[in-house]
């Protein structure tokens, strides 16, 4: 398989290397100062690029990608609200290629399918309040995270007393604490904190009077999500339209 990289940076790197270990050639490889090889034929040569950068460029860089007729990877978040319907239309009407996650990693998965499940249960049990908390790098920009958003629209679809999801608490870096919005009953309130290099912890709790089940997917690296960044390329490389995690692990 060949294989575009754009966004150059720790996972852009990461994803490189593992391609490589998989026996796949690196063609391209577009950063913030070389955009015009978008425009190229080593670009256009790629079966998939694969994309990691930040929310304000992603779906700009879909479009440069699929101008081309290149099928696109990504695990950008923070473009959903805004370019989301754009994306969805392009893929099911336009015929581009997108596999979107917010989170690469084959952990997650499980961690995702399980999450359903259990939200499923207690469905049936109503005494249980159930809130989410995410704890990323201090460099992330955007809060609460993509895989926070996904996980806790998981929960809306099989739990009939939340109805939405919303911010609760935000930790900046210096220990700040900001109450960002204090839930109604009907909500599902996600808490935010940013410190050192954590790559991602996710958590979700059902309390009640009598006791409390959580669940918590830790990410130890980024190496598991740039893994199954290339696992998802090389689903790509042969399916078309809007593609998930769960096109890929069909729990």
């Amino acid at each position: 398989m060949k294989v575009a990289i754009i966004g150059y940076g720790k996972m852009g790197r990461m994803i490189e290397e593992i391609a490589r270990s998989r026996g796949h050639e690196i063609v391209c490889i577009i950063d913030v100062d070389n955009l015009q090889d978008f425009d190229t034929d080593a670009f256009r040569s790629a079966d998939v690029a694969i994309e990691f950068t930040a929310p304000q460029v992603a779906y700009g860089n879909y479009l440069k990608a699929w101008e081309q007729g290149v099928k696109v990877v990504s695990g950008s978040t923070g473009w959903l609200n805004e370019h989301g319907d754009d994306v969805r239309r392009a893929c099911t009407e336009g015929g581009k290629t997108l596999f979107w996650a917010s989170n690469f990693s084959v952990g997650m998965a499980i961690f995702s399918a399980v999450n359903k499940y259990l939200a499923r249960i207690m469905n049936g049990f109503p005494q249980y309040d159930v809130k989410m908390e995410e704890t990323h790098h201090i460099h992330k920009a955007d809060h609460p995270s993509g895989t926070a958003i996904t996980l806790a629209e998981q929960v809306l679809g099989e739990l009939d007393r939340k109805q939405s999801w919303t911010l609760g608490q935000l930790t900046q870096p210096d220990g700040t604490v900001l109450t960002e919005h204090v839930p109604t009953p009907q909500e599902l309130a996600i808490d935010s904190i940013r410190r050192d290099e954590v790559p991602g912890i996710h958590t979700i709790a059902y309390d009640s009077e009598a006791d409390c089940i959580s669940i918590t997917h830790d990410a130890h690296s980024r190496r598991g999500f740039a893994l199954g960044a290339v696992l998802a390329a090389e689903y790509t490389c042969s399916h078309e339209g809007l593609l998930t995690t769960d096109d890929l692990f069909p729990f």
